[in-house]
């Protein structure tokens, strides 16, 4: 089965990189007397900044699996599901490896804050738990692709259960997957939600993507689904819970951020899609295929990893909104321009990882 390459996804990545590279320009640099949601301003560009996180997730969860089962088509899936439990592997490992305090240790200083879990170990885990579902249900991508469906309803409309965890007598390098009383930035839950959506649109893209309607009907889905879950989804769990007193869905109600994010993010996918002949351009695609290094360039740039002095230590928050606006396009430029010329294609640090690990297996 012929299928087409799906350019508005570098694109969506590369917006989504860039709003991130911005966001946390901005929040880190940004004096705090300017942090004020009253101003339209400040509170549209916070708004916008809310989305970032779940675009990157859900939109990792879409290609991952999409390649996924692309591959079991071609019938090369050992190796894609081989490349990607390596990949989730690595983002682990590049995830904690950006927060260790080299200075701190040569010094004899150990802390456990290194072992925070943030955005690079909840995608690594996740695309590892996507590997061991695809595995189970390999057979049948219809059943793939209903049980990442049903897997991200859960994740999200139990949110309320774990939104407090704490593991106290749990291994802290366990519990800060979970929890996020230790310091973590991300948890797996209910991230992993949005990778279980992003891996359910991956199956409707790959069953119809060839039928001459599909992107007409996809971009009207994306948005009246979209529109839905962000001015409906609460009175729909109210009116669940009217019908059937269940407090949990009282509790997604009142604080329906999951749900909300998620339509942002499926009218984001329906522009980008709608928009893919103008936003296929070499720049934007290239962008949004460098993602890991523009992120791992950007963390060092910003919160001095491995050295402890970053833009984050040597400026703090003492910008004004021009100078951080202004310090931000030449951030973005700066990272981007590294990123291009000055790093390795990630294709090397694959090969690099694959030759240990079969130096291991031997």
């Amino acid at each position: 089965m012929k299928t087409q390459r799906l350019y508005f996804i570098d694109a969506v990545r590369a917006f989504a990189i860039l709003m991130m590279l911005q966001g946390h320009f901005i929040d880190s640099l940004l004096n705090p007397i300017y942090r004020d949601s009253n101003n339209i301003v400040y509170s549209t560009w916070e708004y916008f900044r809310g989305i970032t996180a779940p675009t990157f997730f859900t939109i990792s969860g879409l290609i991952f699996s999409y390649l996924l089962i692309k591959a079991k088509h071609k019938g090369t899936s050992a190796l894609r599901i081989r490349k990607g439990f390596i990949r989730g592997l690595m983002l682990i490992g590049i995830g904690y490896a950006l927060r260790i305090p080299i200075f701190e240790w040569f010094l004899g200083e150990f802390r456990t804050y290194f072992m925070v879990v943030d955005v690079l170990q909840c995608i690594g885990l996740s695309l590892i738990l996507v590997i061991l579902i695809y595995l189970i249900t390999m057979r049948k991508t219809l059943v793939f692709s209903i049980l990442m469906l049903v897997l991200g309803i859960i994740v999200f409309t139990t949110e309320p259960l774990y939104r407090s965890l704490e593991l106290t007598n749990a291994p802290l390098f366990f519990s800060n997957y979970l929890s996020k009383s230790n310091g973590s930035i991300f948890t797996i839950i209910p991230w992993f939600g949005y990778i279980c959506f992003g891996a359910f649109i991956a199956t409707l893209f790959y069953r119809y993507l060839e039928h001459h309607r599909f992107k007409h009907i996809t971009i009207v889905s994306f948005i009246l689904v979209g529109l839905i879950l962000i001015h409906w989804s609460s009175y729909i769990f109210m009116w669940l819970y009217g019908k059937t007193d269940v407090v949990l869905f009282y509790d997604v109600a009142y604080y329906n951020y999951l749900y909300t994010r998620l339509g942002n993010v499926l009218i984001l996918f329906a522009v980008f899609y709608w928009f893919e002949t103008l936003v296929k351009q070499p720049l934007i695609l290239k962008i949004g295929q460098k993602t890991l290094s523009i992120y791992v360039i950007h963390f060092i740039i910003i919160y001095g990893s491995f050295t402890g002095y970053g833009l984050y230590q040597l400026i703090g928050k003492s910008l004004e909104p021009t100078q951080a606006i202004f310090g931000a396009l030449v951030f973005l430029t700066t990272v981007c321009f590294i990123s291009f010329y000055y790093v390795r294609n990630n294709a090397f640090v694959y090969s690099i990882i694959r030759k240990l690990v079969a130096k291991l297996r031997s």
